[in-house]
């Protein structure tokens, strides 16, 4: 039964608002360029905020159900008691798939940054060995407890911090307004390429795991959380369109057909803003920035997942166990890295596809579920069933969109 006490928050919200915007920003926004080349600046700017205004709301839909359960309830509890065994077992696929898919993102990712690392010394390295090499590491420090995960985590976070100001603090002093406007093409189309930035906008702004573990940290105080959650989206809001401006006025829009034609994976793209701006400093901040951009979203993912599989098999939480859990947690990604080491565009896009169940839909259903059964007397989000309404149309336009791509039956800028 929903306790309707609210308890006085211990911690400040910014610590709340740094977990949301952390856990949103990492590896896939380097996708984001690229796989928006086709749309270019203005209409990709507009695509982020439609999304984050839609996964900002899905996300306070979660917290609106959430608090009617005890404090530690998981996002797994809520959906079965709402949604019933069916919708619980679908959202749990989509979550693996998704963890499993991201998981593959940054063995792929790793490979190719590494190697663009190790090119940039004159050493020839193969990415499928650097991809092997990162996933054997990280599932070593995964292995050996969640606290190695942690400091690992806050070390690399740190680095990654400075050296994304750093960077990007460069990149806009490099802006060219000819690029960023695209005055050099004639009669450009952009309009047409929109629709299949979506998926990968929703994938990049994936924080709705971390709703019921904030409730747990601030306890049940709806106005605390839902700033949380306004504060994290925004900053990952912000820093989208400053990495938007930052890389498209530097690079012409044509330059990215040569990207996206070689895979787009991150070494491509840091490749290219090198040459073009043929700046050594420049190069060796980009460089480090997608290290630890790859680094932190990979230690984060593979956590994430580890826990979910530990819990789905029942392993317990001995070395053995957790060796066995490891092994389920990198064998699968792992082959995929090694069979097919240039697939992180793909990847991403397949994961915003499973992410439109568990952070789109099925949040909207709770809701819903949710007002129909306890009347939600912590908290409601505004905007009635019209908004209920509005997220699951972007959720469904979202998972359509996503199948078209696959068939090719969307226009693809080349």
């Amino acid at each position: 039964m929903a306790t309707l006490s609210v308890t006085t928050p211990q911690h400040s919200v910014w610590g709340g608002a740094m977990i949301i915007g952390g856990t949103i920003i990492g590896a896939g926004m380097f996708s984001l360029p690229v796989v928006m080349s086709g749309a270019w600046f203005f209409w990709s700017v507009a695509a982020l905020i439609v999304t984050w205004f839609c996964m900002l709301h899905s996300g306070l839909m979660i917290l609106e159900a959430n608090l009617n359960y005890p404090t530690g309830s998981s996002f797994h509890t809520v959906t079965g008691d709402l949604l019933g065994k069916n919708w619980n077992r679908l959202n749990g696929i989509t979550i693996a798939f998704v963890l499993y898919i991201l998981t593959y993102a940054y063995i792929s990712a790793s490979g190719s940054v590494i190697q663009h690392t190790l090119r940039e010394m004159s050493v020839s390295f193969s990415p499928r060995l650097g991809g092997l090499l990162t996933a054997l590491a990280v599932a070593f420090i995964v292995w050996i407890s969640t606290r190695a995960v942690s400091r690992m985590t806050a070390i690399v976070l740190g680095a990654k911090i400075i050296a994304f100001f750093l960077t990007f603090g460069s990149l806009l002093w490099h802006i060219k307004p000819v690029n960023l406007l695209n005055s050099v093409e004639l009669n450009p189309s952009y309009a047409p390429y929109l629709l299949a930035t979506l998926p990968f906008c929703l994938a990049s702004f994936g924080y709705h795991g971390n709703v019921p573990s904030l409730m747990k940290y601030y306890g049940k105080n709806p106005h605390i959380i839902k700033k949380c959650l306004l504060l994290g989206t925004l900053m990952a809001l912000g820093l989208y369109v400053i990495w938007m401006l930052g890389t498209m006025g530097n690079i012409p829009r044509p330059a990215f057909t040569d990207i996206t034609e070689r895979g787009g994976n991150i070494d491509l793209l840091v490749q290219s803003l090198s040459q073009i701006l043929n700046s050594a400093g420049l190069d060796l901040l980009l460089t480090i920035f997608s290290n630890f951009a790859v680094a932190c979203s990979f230690l984060g993912v593979t956590l994430g997942l580890f826990d979910y599989l530990a819990d789905l098999f029942k392993f317990d939480d001995s070395r053995t166990g957790r060796f066995k859990t490891a092994l389920v947690t990198f064998v699968p990604p792992v082959i995929g890295g090694v069979i097919y080491p240039d697939g992180f565009i793909y990847a991403i896009g397949f994961a915003g596809l499973a992410a439109t169940v568990w952070a789109v839909i099925v949040p909207a259903l709770m809701a819903r579920a949710s007002r129909q059964r306890f009347g939600s007397p912590l908290y409601r989000v505004w905007g009635g069933n019209k908004m209920i309404v509005l997220v699951l149309l972007f959720g469904m336009i979202n998972a359509v969109v996503h199948i078209l791509s696959s068939v090719n039956m969307l226009p693809v800028y080349r």
